[in-house]
């Protein structure tokens, strides 16, 4: 599988982005999708799931604010983040799990405060 992310850059805080990932893969079908991100020495933590059927799972830190959401058809996820914190500035992954993780290369969102 591979990941294809985009949709990082800085925006200040309080400011919305979208970050969108397209899978491309040999299976006949994509499952989990999600987003991770990882601050600098620190561990890679999740940020939402979803799952082929829609259920989504969010971190607590993003819940009420980050929204994901996937087109099964096109192989893509997106997620919308609102409301951004200067704590939101990271490295987002995008991820899917097929027979073992997998993962893009990372997208930065910067939020200025």
């Amino acid at each position: 599988v591979q990941l294809q992310a985009s949709g990082g850059g800085l925006v200040q805080t309080g400011g919305s982005l979208r970050l969108s990932c397209a899978a491309s893969s040999t299976f006949n079908s994509i499952g989990i999708m999600g987003w991770y991100r990882q601050a600098l020495g620190k561990q890679r933590e999740l940020v939402a799931t979803i799952s082929s059927g829609g259920t989504t799972n969010y971190a607590d830190s993003v819940k009420g604010r980050f929204s994901i959401s996937r087109d099964n058809a096109k192989n893509t996820v997106s997620l919308q983040m609102d409301n951004l914190k200067p704590e939101d500035t990271v490295v987002y992954y995008c991820w899917t799990y097929n027979s073992g993780p997998y993962w893009g290369r990372g997208t930065l969102v910067t939020v200025s405060s």
